[in-house]
């Protein structure tokens, strides 16, 4: 799963001598919360977001007259004098996984992505990624998540789904995460019914625990469903 099949290619893009005024309409316009900068052979130089905007714009609360003093003030502030200069950015050959850990550790909304010389091919954000794993995921579709506990060895996975089909019932997806106790794991079926009562007794009867999903927590113990 290559960023280069996910990223948004059609990127709205800024010169460095870009007027910000110029630059923050452009963000209203098209609806955008990033605005790679770039040289006039498409290379990347930085990156303008919608803080960059907030931290250098009048507050909103001023009364009308000293609004428009402030922003006067700035009529003459430059894309280069707010952007981040050499961002972090990603290759088309990195993985959506890449991506997710990269975006968690360095705590930014998106990632312009360029090839080799620096030249921009797109840009990928928080969005695209959320709306590629809803669609992975299959949970456009009505359904039910559950949580299994259950041994982590080889064969689990089969019982699960085996105990699920017998009952006619389709996937959207299934996951599986680690779990605190050792030699275990928890595994989260999306189910594409909202009638899970049998399943779940069925999965019981077969020595399996239910969580609450709506409780799971890497770091707590999420309680048992009775």
């Amino acid at each position: 799963m290559f960023i280069d099949k996910y990223m948004s290619k059609d990127v709205v893009t800024v010169g460095q001598d870009f007027g910000i005024l110029e630059a923050r309409e452009l963000m209203v316009k098209h609806r955008i919360r990033h605005l790679p900068v770039v040289e006039a052979d498409n290379t990347l130089i930085g990156i303008v977001s919608d803080r960059d905007m907030r931290s250098i714009m009048p507050s909103q609360l001023l009364a009308t007259q000293e609004y428009e003093k402030e922003k006067g003030l700035i009529m003459d502030v430059k894309v280069r004098d707010v952007m981040t200069k050499n961002p972090v950015t990603i290759s088309p050959m990195d993985t959506l996984e890449d991506a997710l850990l990269l975006m968690q550790k360095m705590r930014v909304g998106a990632f312009p992505v360029v090839d080799s010389q620096k030249k921009l091919q797109g840009i990928v954000s928080i969005r695209d990624l959320m709306r590629t794993f809803i669609n992975m995921l299959g949970i456009e579709e009505p359904g039910t998540l559950l949580c299994i506990l259950a041994e982590n060895k080889q064969g689990t996975m089969k019982k699960i789904v085996d105990a699920i089909t017998e009952e006619k019932v389709s996937f959207g997806s299934i996951l599986v995460a680690r779990h605190w106790e050792e030699g275990k794991r928890a595994f989260f079926p999306y189910l594409l019914t909202n009638n899970v009562a049998p399943i779940k007794r069925k999965l019981r009867e077969l020595g399996f625990t239910l969580l609450d999903p709506l409780e799971w927590c890497l770091d707590l113990t999420p309680k048992s469903e009775e």
